[in-house]
């Protein structure tokens, strides 16, 4: 994605030396996995790290279900980072998809960042699982130092240290972005020398009405309460992009038929707010004029059902 517009990745075999800048003496690249519990800050440094917001974020766990793919380039160097679904212990499909997802950046990366909510106590059995005799290296990352003492912040470390191997430790804000140029550059040197993947003016290999999708199901975790985010999918059935206007049709998929009445509320309130407030963000998105046309289908536990989940995305 380069401006709204997707574009297909380099082919690494046929890059050569001349396709490097000129100025560099190494180029690095690799895939970086950003790997957590639910909550932890995955998405907000996954946007800090890419100075781009493309993962959406909300303060409800779970937010993202996705792996999202953001591209940081410079003139010596592009590292691939894979946004990740928090690790957790799977109660239903879709969450089996969101751990499939997590699992496969974790064999894709060439370095995992870990990163853990420097508020909370470091009780990781999942990730610990995870990780367990990987051979990829480790980054961890203590997080929200904007609301921890050092201090704490290093007590936490050790803990974490004592269950899961890692290679060095930084700490940092994704929210206000202290620390977070040191990350990267860390980051940098620790990737090995290679060509670039992707042209060096892509941000991300999804295509513009996965992100549509994905900033009106940001709404409906905003918006909504208690178990309808959860219950919750969006599929865009038409994307045009017109010289004036973008023009959207989609469908919000509820679980259960008696959510379908709450996503709409009493004379349609809550719909046209969603609808509003969805429009607002993919106008900022696109640099564009956005027409949202929003419907509500019911598919009864699509959550649970594999089918529903392949059809609708999760695979």
């Amino acid at each position: 994605m380069e401006k709204g517009k997707n574009q297909k990745p380099v082919d690494p075999d046929k890059v050569n030396e001349e396709a490097l800048p000129e100025s560099a003496a190494v180029h690095r690249s690799g895939y970086v996995a950003i790997i957590g519990e639910p909550n932890a800050g995955k998405s907000t440094l996954m946007n800090s790290l890419l100075g781009s917001r493309i993962s959406i974020t909300t303060h409800k766990p779970q937010t993202t279900r996705h792996q999202i793919i953001g591209i940081h380039s410079d003139e010596d160097s592009q590292i691939i980072f894979l946004d990740t679904p928090g690790v957790l212990t799977p109660k239903y499909e879709l969450q089996n998809a969101m751990m499939k997802f997590v699992e496969r950046a974790r064999s894709d990366a060439d370095l995992i960042l870990l990163i853990v909510d420097g508020t909370r106590p470091a009780e990781l059995p999942e990730v610990r699982e995870l990780l367990q005799n990987i051979q990829i290296p480790v980054l961890l990352v203590i997080n929200k130092m904007d609301l921890i003492t050092r201090d704490a912040a290093e007590t936490l470390a050790d803990r974490v240290r004592e269950q899961i191997n890692t290679v060095e430790t930084r700490y940092l804000s994704a929210l206000t972005g202290e620390g977070v140029p040191e990350l990267l550059q860390a980051v940098k040197e620790r990737l090995e020398p290679g060509p670039p993947y992707y042209p060096k003016d892509m941000l991300s290999e999804q295509p513009v009405r996965f992100f549509a999708a994905e900033l009106i199901r940001e709404q409906i975790f905003l918006q909504f309460h208690e178990e309808i985010p959860y219950s919750c999918t969006v599929e865009v059935i038409r994307y045009e992009e017109r010289e004036d206007m973008h023009v959207i049709t989609a469908e919000v998929i509820v679980n259960r038929k008696s959510q379908k009445g709450m996503l709409i509320g009493k004379g349609g309130q809550a719909i046209r707010k969603l609808g509003t407030e969805s429009r607002k963000r993919l106008e900022e998105f696109t640099g564009q004029k956005v027409y949202l046309d929003l419907h509500v289908k019911v598919r009864e536990k699509w959550r649970e059902q594999e089918n529903w989940v392949r059809n609708l995305g999760y695979q």
